[in-house]
């Protein structure tokens, strides 16, 4: 049986009249702006972009090949909404929230068939609900009614629905439930279920909007050290094909200190969201030891699916992680890549025939990047408690050119920039991340967190080595015509500490079980380890120490170790005790 046949809420309604590739139109469709619509005799899903006169045109969310004029159009004159609930947390979906495992478990084979529909979660498992309201409290929209231990990690917090009025508890009920079945009754004859549905072009409402003050930690020293991102903020990867996007927001999925994360992988490769889906539940989560799934929601939307279902699929994902906002969670979600649903809107702009902007690209990709960067921030909720949404976007530039229309209208939208360099993924340095391209525009706000939680000089410390880093890029181009030795003694150290800094400090094993998290205070330590060199090295030099020699002492390769040392606290303590006891012993 289709979906179209098995939904109650269907209207009867129009025939197709064209088929272009997802485009579709049908004629005498009694339709709103938006509204999810059933193609075709397999009730292939679609919505609603655009209205004409007698005309309807519809995105299809499905492979349309053998779908024809004639067929019928059925409206359910409801808007593309996601199911919301227990279950969503260790799930894996599509790009319009179809839960692949179910389908798969239907269908009997890993290839999705037409036409076939489940819902976002299950309808009849029983979930453990204790309620946290009695009969006669008062509670209004976005308050939470009860608890649910949705995973080992997570407790899912039950709340009453935004577009609900509230009012005085009549009833409560503990034990266990469907999501569909009634746990809290209000004197407004509202029944409270552990469901609700929620349009994902709409964003959920909160109080009031505000300025985020804590960092999202990261565990990669170059983000967290030179360029961190705030709990609430936004940020852009943007690099060329190779560069390390994918494993730069694997390392956030697995290691940022958010209490969910929702990960979109959006037009990518396969093989990507494979790794994703084996690595995950095998993954320990750092903060609670249990599986990393545990706390996390997929979606998959891989390249070789319909372009279409791209352009829902970041809606969807920025929608559930609204949703556990309003929990009083901190979400992270990762998109990857945005350049693959900008190229969605692009396909689907272009079989319209609208007006093309720049390189093709429709002349509101700015105003929906916007839309969705938009939707992240740091909140006060409506229950007055406290929830942010992080939203972090890879970018793929053909070419690795950045001055194309994604990569400029994303980077007028979000405050951190963390650009991916293929010259440095080609020397192996990874993170691939040009520090003299990237920014970030939180460093003033979440300072005073730094000098609170890891050391009082942590801004100071930072500020001296971009000043390195920056004085080194400028010495590069001298070097280059006429060599190093050409240079005076301290400009020659200030390219040995600059050496250091970014073989020691700024690159980062992934793969390596110790290196792949560096706590912040391990990464000020290393940092200081460096600067401990430095002040020591241009003392010597000023007492008449030849360079050379200053660069012979035995303890300096092991900087390059700091990063791999289980116990780096000690072994940081001793390197800079014989960095300074062998540096003085020379003069």
């Amino acid at each position: 049986m289709s979906q179209a046949e098995d939904t109650q809420t269907v209207d009867e309604d129009g025939v197709i009249e064209s088929v272009s590739g997802p485009v579709v139109t049908a004629a005498d469709l009694d339709a709103r702006m938006n509204d999810v619509v059933y193609v075709g005799d397999e009730g292939l899903m679609g919505e609603v972009i655009e209205i004409e006169g007698n005309l309807t045109t519809i995105q299809v969310y499905e492979e349309t090949s053998g779908v024809g004029p004639g067929e019928p159009v059925e409206n359910t004159g409801e808007p593309l909404s996601v199911d919301l609930g227990p279950g969503v947390l260790d799930a894996i979906y599509d790009g319009v929230q179809r839960p692949l495992d179910v389908l798969e478990e239907k269908m009997g084979t890993a290839f999705l068939d037409r036409g076939v529909d489940a819902p976002g979660i299950d309808f009849e498992t029983e979930w453990e609900f204790t309620p946290t309201v009695e009969a006669g409290d008062s509670v209004e929209p976005g308050d939470v009614v009860g608890e649910v231990p949705e995973t080992e990690s997570i407790t899912h917090r039950v709340m009453v629905p935004p577009d609900y009025e509230g009012g005085e508890v009549t009833s409560t009920e503990s034990g266990s439930f469907t999501v569909d079945e009634t746990v809290v009754e209000l004197d407004s004859d509202e029944a409270i279920t552990m469901h609700q549905e929620w349009p994902v072009r709409e964003a959920r409402p909160a109080d009031t909007k505000e300025t985020p003050t804590i960092p999202l930690v990261s565990g990669q020293r170059i983000l967290d050290g030179l360029f961190p991102i705030a709990k609430g903020g936004t940020a852009a990867i943007p690099g060329p094909f190779g560069s390390g996007k994918t494993v730069t927001q694997h390392q956030l999925a697995k290691w940022a200190d958010a209490d969910i994360v929702v990960y979109v992988g959006c037009g990518e490769r396969g093989n990507e969201m494979t790794e994703v889906i084996e690595d995950f539940p095998e993954l320990e989560d750092p903060q609670t030891g249990k599986p990393l799934m545990s706390r996390t929601c997929l979606i998959a939307n891989t390249s070789n699916m319909p372009v279409a279902a791209r352009e829902s699929c970041i809606y969807t994902g920025i929608t559930i992680a609204e949703y556990f906002r309003d929990m009083g969670y901190d979400v992270a979600l990762m998109a990857d890549s945005t350049s693959r649903w900008a190229e969605a809107m692009r396909e689907i702009s272009s079989r319209l025939e609208e007006m093309p902007g720049e390189e093709g690209y429709p002349a509101y990709l700015a105003a929906s990047l916007s839309e969705f960067y938009e939707r992240a921030g740091k909140f006060q909720l409506l229950n007055g408690d406290e929830g942010s949404v992080t939203a972090i976007g890879a970018v793929s530039p053909p070419g690795g050119d950045f001055s194309e229309p994604v990569t400029q209208n994303t980077l007028r939208i979000v405050k951190t920039f963390w650009a991916l360099d293929a010259d440095l993924a080609e020397r192996r340095h990874f993170p691939s991340i040009n520090w003299n391209e990237s920014y970030s525009l939180y460093r003033q706000q979440l300072d005073p967190w730094f000098r609170d939680n890891v050391a009082e000089d942590w801004p100071e410390v930072r500020q001296w080595a971009i000043d390195v880093l920056d004085e080194e890029a400028e010495l590069q181009e001298i070097v280059q015509l006429v060599g190093k030795d050409a240079l005076p003694e301290d400009q020659q150290l200030t390219l040995e500490v600059a050496r250091y800094l970014r073989e020691a400090w700024l690159q980062q094993n992934a793969f390596h079980d110790v290196d792949t998290y560096c706590d912040p205070k391990k990464t000020y330590r290393m940092l200081q380890a460096i600067r401990t060199f430095n002040d020591e090295a241009f003392e010597a030099l000023e007492a008449g120490v030849p360079v050379e020699e200053i660069q012979e002492a035995d303890a300096l390769p092991r900087l390059n170790r700091m990063a791999t040392a289980e116990e780096w606290n000690e072994f940081i303590d001793e390197l800079e005790s014989d960095i300074e006891s062998q540096i003085r012993s020379q003069y």
